[in-house]
């Protein structure tokens, strides 16, 4: 089973998906349409690069931190939350699903993929 399927069959889980580095391509299972999908696509990979820049520039000021190379990144809002790992994302409707389980999941198939491509 893919990881979006497996993220996507989870309870509380609005759609999972992963976006191409260079924004050319995505993929998604899920409760979202095309267009939904492919704007959700955009806004994690911007803000994964925009994550990725700002840690490089906090490692200058303190190599020794602790979040350079950083592996992802989690916004929690009112209605749901987004989590991002690699080029993976995934939105939760967390009164109906679980943050925590989602991010098991993402942690054991995705902590150890290279960044190499941001």
């Amino acid at each position: 089973m893919s990881i979006l399927s497996e993220l996507a069959d989870l309870p509380g889980v609005i759609c999972a998906g992963e976006y191409s580095y260079r924004g050319d391509r995505f993929s998604y299972k899920g409760h979202m349409n095309d267009e939904q999908a492919r704007q959700a696509s955009i806004m994690c990979r911007a803000t994964t690069m925009s994550v990725h820049m700002q840690s490089g520039i906090l490692r200058n000021f303190c190599d020794q931190c602790g979040l350079f190379p950083n592996k992802g990144w989690v916004v929690k809002g009112p209605q749901f939350t987004v989590c991002v790992i690699a080029n993976v994302f995934c939105f939760i409707n967390e009164a109906e699903g679980s943050l925590n389980q989602v991010f098991k999941i993402m942690r054991a198939k995705l902590f150890d993929v290279s960044d190499d491509l941001v």
